[in-house]
Formats: structure tokens, C-alpha cells, sequence
């Protein structure tokens, strides 16, 4: 497929990534942990609701105890300790009351631990850390998207039909030239390259497991708040397993 005929096929979805990508500029440009948090945790509502979708689950009481988390993500200073924290809220509930769906674990480890993770990262090492993860994985997609469509013909695996070996290996190396570019400063050419390319197969997979979530679930999309992209989870799936990813790997290095 020509180039200038998978952009005009791919119209809606591109307004709307580049009102993405300019919203998320501003908010790094003013680079406001509150402003960050509460964006992250507006996230995380709707991503929650989505997810329960996926899961075939029904609980209004989730909303109450993750957003108890959050606000304690605010003031501690390593908000990724906090899944721990409702895990074992989560367990002690589920003994005492038999009839409380054991189902709550899932949202707790996708997404809400992920976005916790994204918090942590973006306290301990900044705004700029934040930009280089959506350099690399809005990278590894676009890449993905469009070295898939016009040349892609060896299927990756069955849970993404529509995703080749082709796509995957542009997106690594699209997703790879962008990290070196936006790397963060401490960190060597050799080590923005290795970190580059773990990021974006990460989020290579976190694709894969909303594709596995929505085949289950039988769902085009996750939800339909971001018209040619889908759902909040559509959209940041492969940050929810890249973020984590860099957070350690960022941890074991400098």
C-alpha cells in the first residue's frame, strides 16, 4: 500500500495522536508533579473502567480503595510500593468477605501498578524521562504501523494477527533512532541504545496483552474515548509495560 494512501486511510487516527502529542507537551512543559499525578490518576480511572470491561468484572468498591492509593502516591516517595500495599488490602477483603470477587487482583496488576510505576518515574527521574519513554514507544508504533502496512507479510504471532515480524523490527529500529535522540543526558550512547530497544519490545508486548485482553473479552477496542485509537488503554498500552521496564532498568544503572 502507498504511503499517501495508508495516511488518508489513517486520517482520524492522526489528528487525534498529534492533539495527543500536544497536550502531552504542555503538561511536560509545565512539568508540575500535581498536574502530572492528577493526569496520571484521571488516567487511571478510566483505564480501570476499561480494564474491568476486558476482565468481565463488576466492582463500584475498586474505585474507592485504588483512589485511596493514589492519594497516598502523592505524598510517598515511591509510589510503586503501593501495589503491595492494596495487594494485601485486596487479600485481607477477599478472607473476610467470601462473596468479594477474587477478580480484584487483575486491575491491580494491569493497569493500576503500571501507572504507579509511571509516577515513580517521572518523580525520580523527571520530565524528560517521561518524554524519552513516549519517544520511544510512540516510535516502536508508528514505526510498527506503517513499515507494517506497506511491506509487512511474515505474521509476528496469533494473538495480533495483523502485526508481522516486518512492522516489529521497523518499530524497534524507528523507536531506537528516537531514543538516542531524546536519551537523558547521564546515560551513555551504548546504554540509550540498549534501553531504547528493551523499551520498545516491551511495549511491543504490552500491545500483545491488550490484544490477548480484547480477543478474550471479544472487543474491537477497550473503549471509544479517542476516536481512531479507541480506548485509554488502546492508547497507552505499550507505556503501561515500557514505563516499568524503564523505571528498573534506569534504577540499575545510574
Amino acid at each position: 500500500m502507498a504511503l499517501n494512501e495508508i495516511i488518508k486511510s489513517s486520517n482520524t487516527r492522526i489528528k487525534t495522536g498529534i492533539a495527543l502529542i500536544i497536550a502531552v507537551l504542555v503538561i511536560g512543559y509545565i512539568d508540575s508533579f500535581f498536574i502530572m499525578w492528577l493526569l496520571f490518576g484521571i488516567l487511571l480511572v478510566v483505564s480501570i473502567n476499561e480494564s474491568m470491561k476486558l476482565y468481565k468484572m463488576q466492582s463500584d468498591s475498586i474505585y474507592f480503595y485504588t483512589g485511596i492509593i493514589w492519594f497516598l502516591a502523592y505524598f510517598y516517595p515511591y509510589p510503586e510500593d503501593l501495589v503491595f500495599l492494596l495487594a494485601l488490602l485486596y487479600a485481607s477483603l477477599i478472607a473476610y468477605k467470601k462473596e468479594i470477587d477474587r477478580k480484584l487482583f487483575l486491575p491491580l496488576l494491569y493497569p493500576t501498578a503500571s501507572f504507579l510505576f509511571l509516577l515513580a518515574l517521572y518523580s525520580e527521574y523527571g520530565v524528560m524521562s517521561l518524554l524519552w519513554l513516549l519517544v520511544i514507544v510512540a516510535g516502536a508504533d508508528i514505526g510498527a504501523y506503517f513499515v507494517g502496512r506497506s511491506m509487512g507479510k511474515t505474521k509476528f504471532c496469533e494473538t495480533s494477527p495483523n502485526k508481522t515480524v516486518e512492522g516489529v523490527i521497523g518499530g524497534v529500529i524507528v523507536a531506537t533512532l528516537f531514543g538516542l535522540i531524546f536519551s537523558l543526558e547521564n546515560v551513555s550512547t551504548f546504554g540509550a541504545i540498549v534501553i531504547s530497544i528493551v523499551v520498545a519490545l516491551a511495549s511491543v508486548f504490552g500491545d500483545l496483552f491488550e490484544s490477548y485482553l480484547k480477543r478474550l473479552a471479544d472487543v474491537k477496542d477497550s473503549g471509544d474515548i479517542l476516536p481512531g485509537h479507541g480506548g485509554i488503554l488502546d492508547r497507552t498500552d505499550g507505556y503501561l509495560f515500557g514505563g516499568v521496564v524503564m523505571l528498573m532498568i534506569l534504577r540499575a544503572v545510574i
